[in-house]
């Protein structure tokens, strides 16, 4: 039962070319940086990548993004993240842009083990009729569109069918685990988090700090969605980036 492992390269010694990996954070916000930086370290690539977005300011997702380890991307947001948006448009890379509602429930709805689901969400657009760009030449045109979905109406409305997704790993960052793997994260740092834990057929989780047990009331993802459990350092934890400074004057 004691899923605490000695080190990030540890708990990623099993990820190979080709996997693919659900992602949690939101922009800098609750992003298992250490386990992406581990991972670089390892040198694998061809990755297939579920996460929200692709990193920000050349850190998280951007770290393995800038250095071509990844193939594909499943996302719902290119942001500010330039090199993304190049990869992008000089078919480089695959990118699946999905609604982010429907993202999140596809990943909660894969470690659910709900195969598909109906959403309004896209019905009336190229998300369910097809013909989103996945994939683009060199030259600009389109290499690989998506296809069209399935669309069912209910009680007068149309709903379009979405595919769960399940991925070989997930890496999370939470603010305090327990050996048994149980999580609890801090505020808006849930974010995707707990949703791309559940997607994970294995799951790892860097946490902030490991305790003897967490209570089970203030539990936000249990242990049985978690595989392994890494406990960062002090300068590890202290290590955080603000991608937008906003400020303002303190009247007198």
């Amino acid at each position: 039962m004691n899923k605490v492992v000695a080190s990030a390269a540890d708990a990623l010694s099993d990820v190979d070319d080709g996997a693919t990996v659900a992602v949690g954070g939101f922009g800098l916000c609750g992003v298992p940086k250490v386990l992406i930086n581990a991972l670089y370290d390892k040198g694998v690539g061809s990755l297939g990548i579920v996460s929200n977005n692709c990193g920000a300011m050349d850190q998280g997702l951007a770290v393995l993004l800038s250095a071509g380890r990844i193939a594909r991307v499943t996302g719902s947001y290119i942001g500010q993240n330039k090199e993304f948006a190049r990869q992008y448009l000089a078919g480089e890379i695959e990118v699946e842009l999905i609604p982010q509602g429907t993202l999140a429930e596809r990943l909660r709805a894969g470690g659910t083990g709900i195969p598909a689901f109906y959403t309004p969400a896209g019905v009336g657009t190229l998300v369910a009729d097809g013909g989103l760009p996945w994939r683009y030449h060199p030259d600009g045109t389109v290499a690989i569109a998506s296809p069209p979905k399935e669309v069912r109406e209910f009680d007068g409305r149309s709903y379009v069918l979405e595919h769960s997704i399940r991925t070989d790993f997930a890496l999370v960052r939470a603010a305090r685990a327990d050996r048994f793997g149980n999580l609890v994260f801090e505020k808006s740092a849930r974010n995707f988090n707990p949703l791309a834990a559940m997607a994970g057929r294995v799951t790892i989780a860097e946490a902030e700090e490991l305790v003897d047990a967490v209570d089970p009331d203030e539990v936000h993802l249990p242990g049985i969605f978690v595989q392994r459990v890494v406990e960062l350092s002090q300068e590890q934890v202290a290590d955080k980036s603000v991608e937008f400074r906003t400020v303002r004057r303190v009247e007198s």
